[in-house]
């Protein structure tokens, strides 16, 4: 018997059970049903290599696409519990998109075996659903819609832009349709969703955008009654207008009156408590009004009137909220905190859509306006100090202008960074690093003046916070001795307080830690190679120097992170480049040369490399190795016989090398080829490790 009669043969006697699978599907014994789909996956795996697929197949690959319909129907029984999103509803939400994962596998596959019966399925399906005039078969309409939706997963951008297949036929129609049931919360969201996936068709089919732009502007998205719609349609639109872009210019006006009573009541404190905690997802409508607002496209005159219209009201109306909390001396005002901080998110949302050549090059006014409403909003940190909600939008906010308004933002940092200097919380200061070290990536050398300002405002409170075993403790660290240090920072008064969780307070209080010396390493890192190490000598920071030095050497050898010790040693190669060279004998930085030979080259570059932790397998551990292989080329490019004195003696002798083996040291040291020297100070360190001689302790 051939091959071919042995395919053959299976698939006839394959084609024989198929009915009592279906039985079984249909029947909903679901304690059979994962085995059942294996055998299903297996069948269509086996008619993929069958071509062409008899009359009796095809009906059975359309047969199999019944039984998964049927399969990823909710049950009527929850409808209620899924539209209010209860616990039941939740959890049957929940189940429901754990069952289906391997039947929308199953229905992948038999798209690939048989395509033509997957597109007339689901045709029929959507088109049934679509002419139904019941709101009473939600469950099947939202079936059928999630079918379309996969079928879109194994679908290329060409034929979704071509409108091969249904496409042509079905999103045309889904745009045009308000359907019976669009008020139940599963089938509005999966009709969007749906549609956003196959919104390349639109941007091809440029007559279909007004109809795109109904289904989310009108009550089946953003004006849906459902505040989970509403949300998702207001993320969803963005994404849209992310897409079509320029095409929607014709439409702005008629889009932003649509939109205006959304954009109203999102300063308004008449939100329930979910709709407040998905203010995030609404501040997307302000992105997407910016997006749209923002192009080249639109005319200066008109752009200038849309960007007003937006940003006059919501800056009056924090200016006026300033001054009632100033007057009546609340600082703490839940209400007028809540609307401040959803008009900076808006604001900030909106300004993502302007780019820096805009603002500051063709259109400098819109740059005014948004260096306007910085001020304004910087306002803000100054009536409410102590609001880390608050600090940390209008901090946000901040970031945003450096991209938008360039160096144009240079007349507002001092400002900004004054008022965000005025906290010493760990977390804060944490935040304001990123923000400098923003600032030096984009700006570079043009920040040193403000760096020279702050930098010792933050070494000092840097420096008191941490203990030094915080710095130290990696990334997980010391577990047992942090959550005493936090509670030294909070104050034993926060033990008495039953009514808080002590171990996650302190555990909190130790990641803000561990977070801030992250971020002080990596502010470090970016001044130093950013040409801007002449900031650690000015006459305010002097005094800091000597701990932040030690700290770097000490960290450099036994931090737990290996990236953070190559990013010290990072720092030692940048500082020696700028700092090792004499003029007329004398050093530019009094001390640094012995400081580096005593307790970096001997200590990082031999003693922490011999232990046995350094694992030259790991990736990271390698990487290492070679940033220490540069330190020892450039401490004997600057330092030159003082460096190879110091390191032969007090280093590779003291741990009982060889002569010969120091002379060959010395010799690859001073041989330009780097991988060759690497390759040996490999090899030596691996042979040290071996002999394991003299006082030295291999921990």
């Amino acid at each position: 018997m051939t091959s071919e009669d042995g395919k053959r043969i299976s698939a006839e006697l394959l084609d024989e059970v198929l009915p009592s699978v279906f039985f079984v599907m249909q029947n909903d014994d679901i304690d059979e049903t994962f085995s059942v789909i294996q055998f299903l996956s297996g069948y269509v795996a086996t008619m993929k290599s069958l071509s062409p697929l008899t009359e009796k197949q095809l009906l059975h690959m359309s047969q199999i696409l019944e039984v998964i319909r049927s399969q990823i129907c909710y049950n009527p029984f929850y409808r209620d519990h899924l539209e209010v999103l209860d616990k039941i509803g939740i959890e049957e939400e929940d189940r429901m998109l754990d069952h289906r994962k391997d039947l929308l596998i199953l229905l992948r596959s038999v798209g690939r075996a048989a395509p033509d019966v997957i597109q007339v399925f689901i045709r029929n399906s959507v088109a049934s659903a679509v002419a139904s005039s019941s709101d009473s078969n939600v469950e099947e309409v939202e079936a059928a819609l999630s079918l379309f939706y996969a079928l879109g997963e194994s679908m290329s951008d060409e034929a979704m832009r071509s409108g091969n297949g249904p496409l042509g036929e079905l999103v045309p129609l889904l745009l045009s349709t308000k359907l019976p049931c669009h008020s139940n919360r599963l089938v509005a969201l999966v009709y969007l969703e749906t549609i956003t996936r196959y919104m390349k068709f639109v941007h091809e089919n440029s007559q279909y955008i007004p109809m795109a732009l109904a289904a989310f502007l009108d009550e089946r998205g953003i004006h849906h009654p459902n505040v989970h719609v509403s949300r998702r349609a207001s993320y969803l639109f963005m994404r849209v207008v992310k897409l079509l872009k320029s095409k929607l210019v014709p439409f702005i006006g008629t889009i932003l009156q649509s939109l205006q009573d959304t954009v109203a009541r999102f300063t308004k404190m008449g939100y329930s408590v979910k709709e407040v905690s998905g203010s995030e997802d609404r501040s997307h409508i302000f992105e997407a009004i910016g997006i749209l607002i923002g192009m080249e496209e639109v005319p200066l005159e008109k752009q200038s009137e849309y960007l007003s219209s937006l940003l006059t009201p919501l800056c009056q109306e924090v200016k006026v909220l300033l001054e009632s909390s100033k007057a009546s001396n609340l600082q703490d005002s839940s209400t007028d905190v809540f609307v401040i901080k959803q008009i900076v998110m808006a604001i900030n949302a909106l300004s993502k859509g302007f780019s820096e050549h805009l603002v500051t090059a063709s259109r400098p006014a819109i740059g005014l306006m948004f260096k306007q409403t910085l001020d304004v909003l910087l306002q803000v940190l100054v009536v409410f100090p102590d609001v880390e909600s608050l600090r940390s939008k209008v901090a946000s906010f901040v970031h945003q202008m450096v991209e938008t308004l360039g160096a144009a933002v240079f007349p507002c940092l001092p400002k900004a960074l004054e008022q965000l200097l005025a906290q010493s919380e760990p977390k804060e200061i944490a935040q304001l690093l990123v923000l400098l070290n923003q600032l030096i990536c984009k700006f570079k050398t043009s920040v040193h003046d403000i760096l020279e300002e702050v930098f010792p405002v933050i070494a000092s409170r840097v420096f008191t916070i941490l203990p030094r075993d915080v710095f130290l403790s990696g990334p997980v660290g010391n577990t047992e001795r942090l959550p005493h240090v936090a509670l030294k920072s909070v104050g034993y008064a926060v033990a008495n307080e039953a009514s808080i969780d002590l171990d996650s307070f302190a555990l909190q209080e130790v990641r803000e830690l561990q977070e801030l010396h992250r971020t002080m390493y990596t502010f470090l890192h970016v001044i130093a190679t950013h040409d801007l190490s002449s900031v650690f000598l000015s006459p305010k920071s002097t005094s800091y120097l000597e701990p932040m030095m030690q700290l770097l050497s000490y960290t450099s050898c036994h931090h737990k992170d290996i990236t953070v010790r190559k990013a010290c040693v990072q720092i030692f190669i940048r500082l020696i480049k700028d700092w090792g060279n004499k003029s007329n004998g004398e050093e530019k930085v009094p001390g640094f040369q012995r400081f580096v030979l005593e307790a970096f080259a001997t200590n990082c570059c031999l003693y922490s490399v011999l232990e046995k932790s350094f694992e030259f397998r790991d990736a990271n551990t390698h990487i290492l190795f070679g940033e220490i292989i540069s330190a020892q080329k450039i401490m004997y490019e600057k330092f030159a016989d003082e460096f190879l004195a110091h390191f032969l003696t007090k280093g590779l002798l003291a741990t009982h090398c060889s002569p010969e083996l120091v002379e060959q040291y010395r010799q690859k040291l001073m041989s330009n080829d780097i991988k060759a020297f690497k390759s040996f100070y490999q090899s030596l360190i691996e042979h040290l490790r071996h002999q394991q001689n003299g006082s030295l302790v291999f921990r």
